[in-house]
């Protein structure tokens, strides 16, 4: 098993990067959060990686924290859902959301996502709410943060700070850091003020 690779970025968009590790071009699917994390100008990379090995092909999926690979791997184990369509859902909603949507139930959000239709996403909710709870819990997160109201007042947050030219990933650690401490309970301008800190 390729757990990871550390190498040269020789090629890269939004659905596969080839990482030259050692003059060895390995190529890997991504999705879009991880593309989003891999600067144009940015020589060495790391992902973490899953070797998922089928009958007639051997795929390599990569991911830029070893959180959304985690995530990747919870939601092929859920039947219905293969590598494809789970790339599809970490490119169309962040690790954060598909989370809370899980642990939240919101069947509609996961319906949402193309290729999940309603029995999937239920699928989805009943097999992964518990593992998915156990980890944010684990993480130090307290599960209110994954709150409906809190996922909305963290977007508009994103927004405003992105709009103000912060970029998305500090944008992200800041908020969730802010929001964790406070447990959700804070005003969107309060949330705002303390990220711009």
């Amino acid at each position: 098993m390729i757990a990871f690779l550390d190498g040269k970025l020789a090629y890269k968009s939004p659905t596969h990067v080839i990482i030259d590790a050692n003059g060895v071009g390995y190529e890997v699917k991504i999705s879009l959060q991880t593309y989003a994390k891999l600067h144009e100008n940015t020589e060495r990379v790391k992902l973490h990686t899953l070797l998922i090995v089928r009958e007639d092909s051997q795929t390599l999926f990569g991911f830029s924290a070893y959180d959304e690979k985690q995530l990747f791997e919870h939601l092929i184990s859920v039947s219905g859902i293969g590598p494809s369509i789970a790339m599809v859902m970490l490119s169309s909603l962040s690790s954060d959301e598909i989370k809370q949507a899980i642990i939240s139930e919101d069947v509609r959000t996961v319906q949402s996502i193309k290729g999940i239709g309603a029995k999937t996403a239920a699928r989805a909710i009943i097999e992964l709410k518990d593992k998915l709870k156990k980890e944010v819990v684990a993480s130090g997160v307290n599960p209110t943060v994954f709150a409906s109201q809190n996922l909305t007042l963290r977007s508009e947050a994103l927004t405003a700070l992105t709009t103000l030219g912060i970029p998305k990933a500090a944008a992200e650690k800041n908020v969730d850091t802010i929001l964790r401490r406070s447990g959700g309970d804070i005003s969107l301008e309060e949330l705002i003020k303390l990220a711009l800190r």
